[in-house]
């Protein structure tokens, strides 16, 4: 223990590991605020369909040869999240099938393209790196921490501002336009939020890791609380909790740190669980 912690001091001297650590813990903030309204939405898994969207814009702006993807990718992932949002109700498609489609789709494009227009010629370790994860969130620069602070403190405020309607939303819209909700602006909202959110999470858990920082810190909330405000706060703290253990181990033992993260949650859902299965009896 006292080796570990040792190791500890001495990564955290470098503004590289602390600057990792301040965008993980933000990123999995924001993460799971989003995450309990998606999942009482029926939407868990729109976190996944938009990481294959944004894999497929990432491959075009590679094949562009794009200085900076984001102002690519997070355009596209916005329109996708609004188009998916949108679905089910107004149109032929349902929603689950409208993921499944362009989830599908966005990934095997963004794959072709990654093929046709290869950037390096290690095109397995790219693509590996782009659904995994990779030590990019080691070597962020301070502009990006800077950037991911700002979009991080605007998805924090406008769920604040917003809170009440974000619930009447979640539960019941027809009930809520009922009351003089404009249920479509707030859906708007939060298909912008939820793209804000994927777009920031790619560099820490790859594309195809995305949807575990949705699902898992909500699913483990509900193992113990049933309001929507406790569930939040839990869900908050579990995925905070879990991705700063996460990055803290990666950088101990060496391993990938998006797996690692999910790994973490994948023990938090496992210990709400047990420890709700306990209250009940």
């Amino acid at each position: 223990m006292t080796t570990a912690m040792n190791q500890l001091t001495l990564y955290f001297q470098f503004p590289f590991v602390r600057y990792a650590m301040i965008v993980g813990v933000l990123i999995a903030l924001c993460s799971s605020l989003l995450g309990v309204t998606l999942v009482l939405k029926r939407f868990s898994f729109i976190g996944d369909g938009l990481s294959h969207v944004a894999f497929g814009a990432i491959a075009i702006a590679t094949a562009l040869n794009l200085t900076n993807s984001f102002l690519l990718v997070l355009p596209v992932t916005i329109i996708s999240a609004i188009l998916l949002l949108r679905t089910g109700q107004n149109t032929k498609i349902k929603g689950d099938a409208a993921i499944a489609m362009i989830s599908v789709g966005a990934l095997a494009i963004g794959y072709l393209i990654m093929n046709l227009f290869a950037g390096s010629s290690n095109l397995a370790g790219d693509v590996c790196a782009t659904l995994f994860g990779s030590t990019s969130i080691l070597t962020l620069t301070m502009t990006e921490v800077w950037l991911c602070v700002i979009l991080s403190a605007l998805v924090i405020a406008v769920f604040v501002l917003f809170y009440h309607k974000i619930f009447s939303v979640t539960f019941d819209e027809d009930f809520a336009t009922a009351t003089g909700t404009n249920a479509k602006t707030y859906n708007l909202i939060l298909a912008v939020i939820i793209a804000v959110i994927i777009v920031l999470a790619i560099n820490l858990v790859g594309t195809l890791l995305i949807a575990a920082l949705v699902v898992f810190p909500a699913m483990s909330a509900m193992r113990v609380f049933k309001s929507f405000k406790s569930v939040t706060i839990c869900s908050v703290g579990v995925s905070v909790v879990c991705a700063a253990l996460g990055i803290l181990i990666s950088i101990l033992a060496g391993t990938p740190v998006g797996s690692t993260i999910v790994a973490a949650d994948i023990a938090g859902f496992i210990i709400f669980s047990a420890f709700g299965f306990i209250m009940r009896r």
